[in-house]
């Protein structure tokens, strides 16, 4: 006989649990403590099985009627709704305790375990702290983008346009990587491309008049500041590297009888060793910094701190220093020295003087072809190079480089 809303009402607790049999398999358990409990009997693959439907009176026995039927419909299509629950409720578990922040987190730890470089991680912590007081509570897969639109707008209004950007980029690589573990079912980030004013594009201050980067030079080899850093900023016109690059260097990496400095992947901006074919320029400054830093690990130490690499500013202060500023010459501008000058003396193919920069192909097999076929060249560029850097420092006459070595 099915139960009745006063039956079930009026059901009291004894010394051990009973049960009040509805129908269909559904039935009310009674504990000693008073407790009155919805189950479901039913069979799966001709096992039998149970479902907790939940506590009367939260669930009603018209409810629990309904949950019967939907279940024993499940069931009857393949389902097991019991499976099925525990599944729903170990999802909702995983996503109560997956906040956005802590996903942000994860996905920082994973970047800084395959190696990126500090101030990469440094960025992506940066980024998180912007979201943290938005975001940072909610759960990942329950974010919308009006959420993240909001930060961004923020950001905007105050003319951060930059942040805005990384922000965007970085929310969007953590949504990536909640989807990809399960976490979440789409990046809401992507929605947002182009939701806020793009920053104009910035090109770092750079000499490229051949006059008036003599007179740089010069300036260089006249420099009366610390010798590490002048040392520093005479080779920076001669191996085209990054500025992080060049002021990070370790003296294992310098090797003096082939004539190259091979850079880990580790600290190269593509995350690619690089390999510098060094000329008999850049060879007699490392000779003499030898004499100086060769004990320690690093080429260019920080001052008075030899564990540590040089600054990132101190380049910058010393171009400061001998009068050059920051709208016309960078730490990084030799690079683009190089560039402009060596494009504009039409000796060399554009896919040498791009590897020598360590810019990226996108096509991985031309990449791996241009690295063998472009190092000859690569070599014989360097040389010419630095004769040339060398002409430049005289306003036109080759002087030797002892010069600078006296």
């Amino acid at each position: 006989m099915a139960l009745t809303d006063v039956a079930v009402r009026s059901a009291k607790p004894r010394e051990k649990e009973y049960k009040l049999a509805d129908s269909a398999g559904l039935y009310l358990l009674v504990t000693p403590s008073g407790g009155k409990l919805w189950r479901l009997k039913y069979r799966m693959h001709g096992m039998e099985r149970k479902l907790a439907i939940g506590r009367y009176p939260d669930v009603s026995l018209g409810d629990a009627r309904k949950a019967r039927d939907l279940a024993r419909e499940a069931a009857s299509g393949g389902i097991d709704p019991a499976a099925a629950k525990r599944r729903e409720r170990i999802a909702a578990k995983v996503a109560a305790g997956t906040t956005f922040g802590d996903v942000a987190l994860e996905y920082i730890e994973k970047a800084e375990r395959e190696g990126r470089s500090p101030a990469t991680i440094n960025k992506l912590r940066w980024s998180r702290d912007w979201l943290m007081p938005a975001l940072g509570h909610r759960p990942v897969d329950q974010v919308e983008p009006h959420e993240l639109l909001a930060v961004l707008k923020r950001q905007e209004a105050k003319g951060n346009l930059e942040t805005a950007k990384r922000t965007r980029a970085f929310a969007s690589r953590v949504f990536r990587y909640a989807v990809a573990t399960a976490r979440a079912k789409a990046d809401p980030a992507a929605l947002l491309l182009g939701a806020v004013a793009a920053p104009r594009p910035t090109h770092l201050a750079a000499i490229i008049d051949p006059k008036r980067a003599g007179e740089l030079l010069r300036a260089i080899d006249d420099y009366s500041g610390q010798p590490i850093t002048r040392f520093a900023l005479a080779l920076s016109p001669h191996v085209f590297v990054r500025p992080g690059e060049l002021r990070q260097a370790e003296w294992v990496e310098v090797d003096f009888e082939a004539a190259i400095w091979r850079i880990p992947a580790a600290r190269m901006k593509k995350r690619r060793e690089h390999v510098v074919p060094l000329s008999r320029q850049s060879i007699a400054i490392l000779k003499q910094l030898q004499g100086l830093t060769g004990n320690g690990r690093y080429v260019f130490p920080a001052l008075g701190k030899p564990t540590k690499s040089m600054s990132e500013n101190t380049a910058t202060a010393a171009l400061r220093r001998m009068g050059f500023a920051a709208d016309e010459m960078t730490a990084h501008g030799f690079r683009a020295m190089a560039s402009t000058l060596l494009n504009e003396s039409g000796k060399w193919s554009p896919d040498a003087i791009e590897r020598a920069l360590a810019h990226k192909d996108n096509d991985q097999v031309r990449a791996a072809y241009h690295r063998g076929a472009h190092w000859n060249e690569r070599v014989a560029m360097a040389q010419w190079w630095s004769d040339h850097v060398d002409t430049l420092r005289d306003g036109g006459a080759v002087i030797p480089f002892a010069k600078f070595l006296s």
